[in-house]
């Protein structure tokens, strides 16, 4: 398992104010309210004080289950989402600045903005914005909280680190989680490894630290371990910046256009590229050296990659590099499904292999049911024509025989008279 929303738990205002916008955005606002007893009430009020215009169509929650909110609650939805998403700007900035390592400059916006012409610089170049009402804003400090984001940011802090159902779940993810899994001599990762545009793992300065590969990732997560358990703050704010970092293995691409998305709306400003590993890891031969550097040497192992939807309508498939790699995501969020055609994957191991199942969605199931067809089947890793993997082959195996090693050796002890039965 991979640690994966951990941010929210050690009060990083930017994490949390990404949670709270991403949950506006998809109507999923009682999540919060409901499982995890997040008090709303505060953002909300501030939010239909502050923003009295009607919302723009734009900001308003993209629903996926009908009838889920009235018009009112879409349109109160909508000035929460702006208010949030302002002081995510706004605290986002400030990180940026105070970490000039994590070379992210170019995601400082809200001083870019020309009120009087209406445009934002984005990269050198002037784009048109389609809105200007930001009364929260000082032109002179633009990245200033009003002392009212302030009072609204540390409520929500309190509510997030006192949330006993949240804390139950990061301290799952933190008994469980790492930054990636070796299990049966396949590599499991969520996004990626960061990778230079020549195929060299990048070299990442961290706390001191300069790594790449997988002594990174290692290192990585002796450090959102310390984010938790020593309250070390530049380990914390490192956890936002695996949220949208351009070298965290977690996000896989150059830069995340939440402004451009919401304000511009060009689809040259809002495109996000992907990182040089997903070039590379199409690639049979490159797949075997990272699983090398890995310390994996089976001839039948894979990468297994979550993370990345897979666009099966358009001929995608999830294995590539000749079956060294699997995407096992492929788009399971229903914001997704558009463009992939499919609910994400499911990857069964048995004795003879690897499956990998697509996730049909209701309205595919409905679709067969009607027409009579027969369901889609998985996809067959190549693995069948091998010899089958036993018990013994496996990791679990492998530690049942150190057990059994290791009693037949406290067995020959008390043979011998070296241990005597008290």
């Amino acid at each position: 398992m991979i640690y994966y929303g951990w941010e929210q738990l050690f009060g990083n205002l930017a994490c949390i104010a990404n949670v709270i916008r991403i949950c506006a955005r998809y109507g999923n606002i009682r999540i919060l309210e409901d499982t995890y007893g997040i008090n709303m009430r505060p953002l909300s009020i501030f939010a239909l004080d502050t923003y009295l215009e009607t919302p723009p169509e734009r900001l308003l929650p993209r629903e996926f289950d009908e009838n889920k909110y009235g018009e009112s609650d879409k349109i109160v939805l909508a000035k929460i989402q702006k208010a949030i998403a302002i002081m995510q700007f706004k605290i986002e900035g400030n990180l940026i600045k105070q970490h000039p390592e994590y070379k992210m400059e170019n995601r400082l916006l809200l001083d870019k903005i020309d009120y009087e012409k209406g445009t934002v610089e984005i990269e050198g170049k002037e784009y048109k914005i389609n809105d200007t009402s930001f009364p929260t804003i000082d032109r002179n400090d633009p990245y200033k909280l009003t002392d009212k984001e302030k009072e609204v940011m540390e409520r929500l802090r309190e509510s997030f680190m006192a949330s006993t159902k949240l804390q139950e779940h990061i301290k799952f993810l933190y008994a469980k989680g790492s930054t990636y899994k070796i299990f049966n001599s396949n590599l499991l990762i969520h996004a990626c490894i960061p990778i230079e545009e020549d195929g060299k793992y990048t070299k990442i300065t961290l706390l001191g630290n300069t790594l790449g590969g997988k002594e990174y990732l290692d290192y990585l997560d002796k450090v959102i371990r310390k984010a938790y358990f020593e309250d070390n703050q530049e380990a914390k704010d490192y956890m936002w910046y695996l949220w949208c970092g351009k070298d965290s293995p977690f996000f896989g691409k150059d830069k995340m256009t939440t402004f451009e998305s919401y304000f511009v709306g060009d689809k040259e400003a809002t495109a996000e590229h992907k990182v040089a590993y997903y070039k590379y890891v199409i690639k049979e031969d490159y797949c075997m050296k990272i699983l090398r550097d890995f310390g994996i040497h089976e001839e039948f192992s894979h990468i297994v990659n979550g993370h990345v939807p897979v666009k099966a309508k358009d001929g995608e498939s999830p294995v590539k590099a000749n079956g060294k790699l699997l995407v096992i995501d492929g788009g399971f969020a229903k914001s997704y499904r558009e463009k992939t055609g499919e609910a994400g994957y499911v990857l069964s191991y048995n004795s003879y292999g690897l499956e990998l199942t697509a996730n049909k969605t209701f309205e595919t199931i409905e679709k067969v049911i009607e027409t009579e067809d027969e369901v889609p089947t998985g996809i067959i890793v190549n693995d069948k024509s091998r010899q089958r993997r036993k018990v013994g082959d496996t990791d679990i195996g492998k530690e049942l025989k150190e057990q059994i090693n290791c009693l037949t050796e406290l067995l020959e002890f008390y043979r011998n008279g070296n241990v005597i039965d008290c």
